[in-house]
């Protein structure tokens, strides 16, 4: 399969994160990076650095204050006396539930907390190019996609289905799976969303809720117990015009190949009669059996069965890179859903 990657990702090397009020060190690190462009190369799929598109299509889905935070904050936050090595938020306004307050703060400390919504995705020198060169990859594949390839992989990081228009979040910037289809959309006239990871992709149901034009699926553990907790349950179908096009699968803890199989039939019909043009595949490998997350059962097979049924849509479609963490299986398990997706 056509892959791209673009090395600028490996600087983003994020060290803090907050685990149940205690600092642990980060999950979504470079060498979650390193294990997959391995295992691509060794199962020879062909490797591309992707083109530059420049900031349009990112722009297309995020908000332009939200986008000079990102560029900024850094720089900003190292003249505070005293502050921390990476910009991480202490205070949040909670905006997303309803609440608004008055606008955006002036301080950097508050600008943090208004544009951050958790302390997983720590923002240092590195974190905006390696977030934009993360989009680019994503872009790179969608427009190989326009130009007539039948599937193509995106290997980026840091991912991105947590990041809202306007909302950092859960190790995720830019929303590369939302910019992936809203590149496909200049082409397509109708694009559907499948999110496998293990956690529920909220900021890209965020980004796509009132429209009818995008549709979402998400499978993923049971939001009630496990992030990101405030989305990600059945009742969410969309508002607005975007009313029905919104479809989460909350499935039990510990799910394993043959049950997520029967709920991923129900989703893929669900896309089926949506009648789409083109797909996105937000390919999350965390749902592994062995991952640090826990949160699913998938076995290494059962991601070669998985993606064989997503095949037989038989749609243009790009394959996003989303969580995945480091196991001894993560190379394996990336190619088995790779393998499982040119063979079905």
């Amino acid at each position: 399969m056509l892959a791209f990657f673009d090395p600028e990702q490996f600087k983003h090397e994020p060290k803090f994160s907050l685990f149940s009020g205690v600092p642990k060190p980060n999950s979504e690190v470079a060498e979650r990076a390193k294990v997959l462009r391995d295992a691509l190369l060794q199962h020879g799929h062909e490797l591309k650095i992707p083109k530059p598109h420049g900031i349009i299509p990112v722009e297309a889905v995020h908000h332009q204050d939200y986008l000079h935070f990102l560029k900024n904050i850094y720089r900003r936050w190292q003249e505070i006396p005293g502050a921390s090595a990476e910009v991480i938020p202490n205070i949040h306004p909670n905006r997303t539930a309803g609440s608004e307050p008055c606008g955006i703060p002036e301080s950097a400390v508050g600008q943090a907390g208004w544009y951050m919504a958790d302390t997983a995705c720590p923002i240092s020198n590195e974190t905006w190019n390696s977030a934009l060169a993360s989009a680019n990859t994503a872009v790179g594949a969608a427009q190989a996609v326009l130009d007539g390839h039948n599937s193509a992989y995106a290997l980026c990081r840091p991912p991105g289905h947590h990041a809202f228009a306007d909302l950092a979040g859960g190790f995720c910037f830019l929303n590369n799976s939302a910019i992936t289809a809203q590149h496909l959309r200049l082409n397509f006239q109708k694009v559907a969303i499948i999110d496998v990871d293990v956690h529920h992709g909220n900021g890209t149901q965020s980004i796509f809720y009132q429209r009818d034009d995008v549709l979402t699926v998400s499978l993923h553990a049971d939001p009630a117990s496990f992030y990101p907790f405030f989305w990600g349950y059945s009742h969410e179908i969309g508002s607005e015009k975007g009313s029905g096009y919104n479809v989460n699968y909350p499935l039990v803890h510990g799910t394993k190949d043959e049950e997520y199989l029967q709920t991923l039939k129900a989703a893929l019909d669900h896309i089926a009669q949506f009648s789409p043009q083109a797909m996105v595949i937000a390919l999350g490998l965390d749902a592994y059996e062995g991952d640090p997350y826990k949160g699913l059962g998938i076995s290494t097979g059962g991601f070669e069965k998985i993606a064989s049924e997503i095949a037989k849509l038989n749609l243009p479609t790009v394959l996003v890179q989303e969580g995945g963490y480091l196991s001894d299986a993560l190379g394996d398990n990336l190619n088995s859903f790779l393998g499982g997706f040119e063979n079905g």
